[in-house]
């Protein structure tokens, strides 16, 4: 999820800036579900401002942890700081930005790494996946976003998720692919892969996030939900680590 708070700085991407959507809006929005936990996730809008993300966390909560986006130049101390205010991972959102994102990937990703465990995480056009590939794949730990975007960077999940990527299953309203099958495929490859979450507020989607995109995952996997909804994120993000 994005926490959009009218407090802190936002900035245009693309010509948009989004609908404020502050820690109350997400607790009601959820309100019928038994939230244990979640992940404040940095949008484009946000640029590399972490104000709003350290009081974010705060205010949901230690079963909460953050993934920041951060310049290259970034020094080591405020890395400490995040990773003590529960942070976990940096988002590279390679579809809005471009190839200007690329360059220091890889740099920055081992850095993160290296120093506090964090993960990468990347939201990616569909169409670069593939061309992504050996890039994504020298990273140490990485998620990717909304199930991959659409049926034609399928094949190329799918290689991810067999040498150790990470797949979130967020983002049904934004996405260009049928959604069940795409499920199963990346199941099947690895049981521990997917990680369900709300997306919300779901800026620029096609389709708001529903209670019924959790309920799809339930029908789908019966007994073996507990990993998609909750244990595989558990695990993935660290959430508890001190």
């Amino acid at each position: 999820m994005h926490i959009i708070d009218p407090r802190f700085p936002l900035v245009q991407n693309q010509g948009y800036v989004p609908e404020f959507f502050g820690v109350g809006d997400y607790r009601e929005s959820t309100a019928s579900v038994e939230v244990l936990g979640g992940v404040v996730v940095a949008g484009s809008f946000q640029g590399f401002d972490q104000t709003y993300l350290v009081n974010a966390l705060r205010d949901l909560g230690p079963n909460f942890v953050g993934v920041a986006q951060v310049p290259p130049d970034i020094d080591e101390e405020e890395l400490l700081f995040l990773n003590e205010r529960g942070v976990r991972a940096i988002r590279f959102n390679l579809f809005r930005t471009g190839s200007e994102s690329i360059s220091q990937l890889e740099e920055i990703a081992n850095r993160v790494w290296d120093l506090h465990g964090w993960h990468s995480e990347l939201y990616v056009d569909p169409k670069d996946l593939h061309s992504l590939k050996p890039l994504i794949r020298r990273l140490p730990k990485v998620s990717i976003d909304h199930l991959g975007m659409a049926e034609n960077a399928l094949d190329s999940v799918l290689d991810l998720v067999a040498a150790g990527a990470k797949v979130k299953a967020t983002g049904f309203g934004r996405v260009d692919l049928d959604v069940v099958r795409t499920l199963k495929k990346i199941h099947s490859v690895d049981p521990n892969a997917l990680m369900a979450g709300t997306d919300l507020p779901s800026t620029r989607a096609k389709r708001r996030f529903s209670i019924d995109d959790l309920h799809l995952i339930q029908d789908t996997f019966q007994e073996e939900t507990d990993l998609i909804l909750h244990k595989n994120s558990l695990s993935f993000y660290r959430v508890g680590d001190s």
